[in-house]
């Protein structure tokens, strides 16, 4: 577990969202960028919500790079607040009520260049909506296990996750994902041989389980991991620490 806070770090925030921040030059009068973090609940609402808020808001806060602006509900996703913002960062559940035109103002804004970064719960979000997939790359397909599993690292020579070897032990809520875009580049896969492939409600795809990717939408680029179900995953206090992860992040 001693890298566990760098990783949750990285992969949420420096090393692919920072990256993602970076995409679009917005900034706020203190000269930051900006984040729009929605956690808005349609369907299950995860416990760990609340401390994942103070959590990216710290991380905002002590590294001095970004701020972040919290959303419950659909009301900033209008064309003229979006060009506020670099980035946004869903931990969602189920059919958000974005109208039609939020949905094309949205799919637009990521087109033109801007980040995308789905937590945990995001691919058990807009099921009804087509475009969603390509933004997000899959859907949440049940989580047959809940305990610690092995990660492993699909490229070592990563600068987003290199740093953790070859593989690495984490606890949390496992997603399996279904009709994954086999476009994504998949950073991250579960060991199979760390779990019951038998237990029930567990499936087998072609691609295996996919547990972190990035991807291309437009000119602008999205990032997925699923993890994030657990207080501890969100809580390690060396995920307070900017400064190794922002060394890593540079792409």
């Amino acid at each position: 577990m001693r890298k566990l806070g760098r990783f949750v770090l990285i992969l949420i925030l420096a090393g692919t969202g920072l990256y993602l921040l970076r995409v679009q030059p917005v900034h706020s009068k203190s000269g930051k960028k900006r984040l729009l973090y929605l956690t808005l609940s349609a369907g299950f609402k995860h416990e760990s919500i609340p401390l994942s808020r103070d959590i990216v808001k710290q991380i905002g806060d002590k590294s001095g790079a970004f701020e972040t602006t919290f959303a419950d509900d659909v009301s900033p996703f209008t064309a003229e607040n979006l060009r506020n913002y670099n980035a946004v960062m869903f931990y969602t559940t189920g059919e958000l009520p974005f109208s039609e035109v939020q949905k094309t103002i949205f799919s637009g804004y990521l087109m033109a260049g801007n980040g995308f970064i789905g937590v945990h719960s995001a691919t058990d979000t807009f099921y009804t909506w087509d475009e969603y997939s390509k933004i997000i790359g899959g859907y949440f397909d049940g989580h047959p296990w809940h305990q610690q599993v092995t990660v492993n690292v699909v490229d070592p020579e990563s600068k987003i996750v290199g740093f953790l070897g070859k593989s690495f032990q984490i606890t949390d809520e496992i997603y399996q994902i279904d009709d994954f875009r086999d476009d994504s580049e998949v950073l991250l896969r579960l060991d199979p041989m760390s779990v019951d492939r038998t237990k029930p409600g567990a499936h087998l795809r072609y691609y295996n389980w996919p547990m972190a990717w990035t991807r291309k939408y437009g000119k602008g680029r999205t990032f997925y991991t699923a993890l994030g179900h657990e207080d501890a995953v969100w809580r390690d206090q060396r995920i307070r620490s900017l400064r190794a992860a922002d060394r890593d992040s540079n792409s």
